[in-house]
Parts: structure tokens; sequence; C-alpha cells
């Protein structure tokens, strides 16, 4: 695993969940980023699941984005940076709970952005993450144009 220190300095209030003010990554020589694309509550259909419930639907987007990451070698505990979005403040508790549980320390940084709406109609929260795999590559990743 990569070195991390956590960055937290005076004068600055201290994180509110499972999230880290800054982070100085020093990667083993293996190591490499690997960056998730924004992660949705939606089956392999694109049908939404878990409805109206917040807390379920944040449940299944860092169980996809766990998958995504052990397709690098890696896990959830290899993330060093999440962009959380959702589309009513209302519903903070409830994903916070869930990151806050999911999450390893050193907790990685966090930004939860409050919009209108996400691209997927029905979908409450979407998340994105960074993390820094130094485990072994489980997959070549390749391209596959449209």
């Amino acid at each position: 695993m990569s070195e991390r220190v956590v960055l937290l300095p005076p004068g600055h209030s201290r994180p509110i969940g499972r999230y880290s003010p800054g982070l100085v990554i020093s990667p083993q020589a293996e190591g490499r980023f690997v960056f998730v694309s924004g992660q949705v509550a939606t089956d392999d259909q694109g049908c939404v699941l878990a409805p109206g419930d917040p807390g379920t639907q944040a449940e299944i987007v860092f169980e996809r984005i766990e998958s995504v990451l052990a397709e690098a070698g890696g896990g959830l505990g290899d993330l060093v940076s999440v962009v959380v979005y959702l589309v009513d403040r209302a519903h903070f508790e409830a994903v916070s709970a869930v990151r806050n549980r999911v999450l390893s320390e050193p907790a990685p940084t966090s930004t939860v952005i409050v919009a209108a709406r996400l691209a997927e109609e029905g979908c409450l929260v979407e998340i994105s993450g960074i993390a820094v795999v130094t485990g072994e590559h489980r997959k070549e990743a390749s391209w596959t144009s449209p």
C-alpha cells in the first residue's frame, strides 16, 4: 500500500465525517492511479435500484466502485479522493453514514455537491473516485470504441 499522510493545517476545522482535508500520497514503485467515473445505483440493464432510498443507493454505488477497483487489483481502502453528488441536501446524513462505514482510515479527501439532478433519472446519489492501487493488476485495460 502507498504511504499516506493526512494534512490538517492549524486553524482548519476537523472533518465532520470520514474524509481527510488533504493527503500526501507516496505510492510504491508499482503503484498506479485508478480513476473511477461517477457511479450510480443501476443494474446491468440501466434500471434504477432502491428508488427513493439514498442510503441503499449509496451502498450500491460503493459496491460498484469497489468492483471497478477490484478489476485493477484494489479496493475501497485504496481511494484517495471521492466526489459525492446528491440531488437533495436532506440525503447527506444517509449517504454520509454509509461513507463513514465503508471507507477506512486514513480517509480519502472528499467533496459533496448538491446538484439539481443527475444524468440518470431517479438516481439520488452519484460518486466518483481516484485511487492509488499497489496490488496485483487483475486485468489489462483495453479500449473499445463504439
